[in-house]
């Protein structure tokens, strides 16, 4: 992931990024499909969505953890 997406996942709001963790799951559940009846060509993009949920997390569990805090 580059460096101005993981900028992107720290400016949207808690709203925003549940919503972001919806979709990307949802994509996650195709591609592991797709890879399933070998239609996808490129098995990386599974392991880069992965990656993207788990930043997700982690930027919403830090804001629940700010938020309780303060």
């Amino acid at each position: 992931m580059k460096t101005k997406d993981k900028k992107q996942i720290k400016e949207k709001s808690l709203e925003e990024l549940k919503a972001s963790l919806k979709d990307a799951r949802k994509t996650l559940f195709s591609l592991k499909l797709e890879k399933a009846q070998n239609k996808l060509k490129n098995t990386r993009s599974i392991f880069l969505k992965r990656k993207e949920i788990a930043m997700i997390l982690t930027e919403i569990r830090w804001r629940e953890l700010y938020a309780k805090n303060a």
